[in-house]
């Protein structure tokens, strides 16, 4: 586990000011630091060890040192390549299995990159060439950020560490804010600060004489097989067990997350650690514990579990917004983040159940009604005639069932959560931050992409490259990393994504059940109740607590505060707030995302 950081100008011989942008990501890595500095390029990288190894998150050359290479990079077919290019000449000085990517490169160039098996963003200094290389995974699991404003280019882990670099500005991306109202994340490829850009998964570029170059390495298509159920059943779970004993490696210390649910039930059966954590809040609804306990003590694996307060979650909020560089209003980050603190006290590497939603089928908007189902058989011309008619009625009941049923899964999803629409986001908005910018502007290059494919297919692959990358995995990689722990997630390799693809959309969804096939192949290992179980998530009970006068005013001392204005029209999203206090609507969501912006924005722009 690691982070770096580095940057390209006229002052990169400033090793005071390259240890300082590496120590404001400290907590990816606290056990040792490294640095490479050139008359060109300046770098530093933060490392944990996880073992007595002490190579792990190092500065990394190639034998003539020309090449200079610096990864958060875990690779589990290391050994594999490693034989290859060793009958190949290449010598290997650390037992780091990021050293595989610097030799790679060397011998296969860019093509390197999709030979790999693993979770990665890095970057490699060819000296001669004056070029820059790096590249991130395939699904996005480990972050990558840069910066290129005039002559200077900086790039790292986190944004944060951007910060102490002179040339760098920071300003709000004022283009952001509007479709984070709706997404709840950061959706655009510029991120919250202006002229920072995430590099996307499976995504590589170069950088050289002030030029920079993005290319996409890794793409996938859905092409449906023809299997028997059986057969389809037997390969997912030889491909999950598989990729399960891969993502060990050689650590004997790995704990497991774990819910009720089964994405995290199926990995842990199949990993059986030593310990599984687990975290819930003091209400049944919103509390997971006890399952996860029983199914650990079937297992004989010990389970710690926490039960986190009101007093608690808000306590935090301000050390999650900085911990996840722009807002991010998924309330589940916050118990993520005290999960991450649990297994650190015993564990620096744990696994999780991450992916299996998007690869399998398992979010609950994959699953349409019958009614719908049914409704949809008649012409299209009919349902778009009465769709257009009912839109411009007063609410009344089956309106929302006649105007979806109208219309196509491209007119309204855009993912697991759907906040504000484009009318109520510009509604709460100053005029500064308004903007004409629609959700389905931001989702139709994704649903051009699969337009021949059937709606479940449309839903996970819109899931697959907005949802998880730049919510889910977001979260999971800097709610870990805040507590100095690695996640590793067993459904997102490579082997087990590739298989995925085939798999028919009846067997994802199956007479209304989610993750059909999944379940079916978790009975190899799981109790048959376990198989079953409703996905849930990280329930939050944030609308309870904001029904009580203690909540209520922390947001609204938050909501009146002088920059608030800045950004909202104050008494409307006060309106917001004080209906749902009172109890006339639920708008406890939006009134997160809201809070949780204001949050983030008084963290980086008001205290730092």
């Amino acid at each position: 586990m690691c982070g770096f950081v580095g940057y390209i100008d006229k002052q990169t011989k400033d090793r005071k000011l390259i240890k300082k942008m590496g120590e404001m990501i400290i907590h990816r890595g606290p056990d040792n630091e490294d640095y490479y500095i050139d008359e060109s390029i300046s770098m530093a990288i933060r490392g944990l060890n996880k073992d007595d190894s002490k190579s792990e998150c190092k500065v990394l050359k190639n034998e003539k040192e020309s090449m200079i290479l610096m990864a958060d990079a875990t690779i589990y077919n290391y050994e594999e390549l490693k034989q290859t290019l060793i009958q190949k000449g290449h010598l290997f000085k650390t037992d780091s299995n990021a050293e595989i990517i610097i030799h790679g490169y060397e011998e296969y160039g860019k093509k390197m990159v999709s030979m790999l098996r693993g979770m990665f963003a890095f970057v490699i200094w060819d000296k001669k060439k004056g070029e820059l290389f790096g590249a991130r995974d395939y699904f996005g699991i480990k972050p990558f950020y840069y910066y290129k404003i005039k002559d200077t280019f900086i790039w790292g882990s986190e944004i944060k560490s951007f910060l102490p670099h002179p040339h760098f500005k920071k300003e709000v991306n004022k283009d952001a804010l509007k479709p984070y109202l709706t997404f709840q994340y950061s959706v655009l490829e510029e991120t919250f600060f202006k002229d920072v850009y995430r590099l996307n998964q499976g995504r590589c570029f170069t950088y050289k004489n002030g030029k920079l170059k993005i290319e996409s390495y890794y793409d996938y298509s859905y092409k449906t097989k023809k299997s028997k159920l059986s057969e389809l059943i037997l390969d997912i779970h030889n491909n999950v067990a598989k990729s399960v004993k891969c993502h060990q490696l050689n650590d004997a210390q790995i704990g497991a997350f774990l819910s009720g649910g089964i994405d995290s039930s199926y990995i842990t059966s199949l990993l059986k650690p030593k310990t599984t954590y687990s975290v819930g809040f003091a209400y049944k609804e919103f509390n997971e514990t006890n399952d996860a306990k029983d199914l650990s003590d079937i297992l004989k694996i010990k389970n710690k579990r926490k039960l986190i307060t009101a007093d608690e979650f808000f306590k935090v909020m301000e050390k999650v917004q900085y911990h996840s560089d722009e807002p991010h209003a998924n309330l589940s980050a916050v118990p993520l983040y005290f999960l991450s603190e649990l297994a650190r006290k015993d564990v620096k590497v744990v696994m999780s159940g991450e992916g299996a939603d998007e690869l399998y089928g398992g979010y609950g908007p994959y699953k349409q009604s019958k009614m719908l189902l049914l409704y949809r058989k008649l012409p299209i011309r009919f349902r778009r005639g009465l769709k257009n008619k009912v839109i411009k009625m007063p609410n009344f009941k089956g309106k929302n069932f006649l105007i979806r049923g109208g219309s196509g899964i491209e007119d309204y999803y855009i993912g697991q959560a759907f906040i504000f629409d484009d009318k109520g986001a510009n509604e709460v908005l100053n005029k500064e931050y308004k903007s004409n910018r629609t959700f389905k502007s931001i989702t139709k290059p994704y649903f051009d992409c699969v337009k021949d494919k059937d709606d479940i297919t449309k839903m996970q692959y819109l899931d697959m490259n907005l949802w998880l990358p730049n919510d889910i995995l977001l979260k999971a990689d800097k709610m870990t990393m805040a507590h100095s722990l690695e996640a590793r997630m067993p459904f997102l390799d490579k082997n087990v994504f590739e298989h995925s693809l085939g798999i028919p959309s009846k067997y994802k969804i199956y007479k209304g059940i989610t993750k059909y096939a999944l379940r079916k192949a978790s009975k190899n290992s799981l109790p048959l109740e376990w198989s079953k179980r409703k996905k849930k998530g990280f329930p939050v009970p944030f609308s309870i607590w904001l029904k009580e006068e203690k909540y209520y005013n922390k947001v609204k001392e938050i909501f009146n505060s002088d920059f608030a204005s800045e950004f909202f029209d104050v008494v409307k999203i006060n309106k917001l707030l004080d209906n749902h206090y009172k109890g006339v609507q639920n708008t406890a969501r939006k009134v997160y995302t809201i809070y949780t912006f204001l949050i983030w924005y008084k963290v980086y722009f008001v205290s730092i």
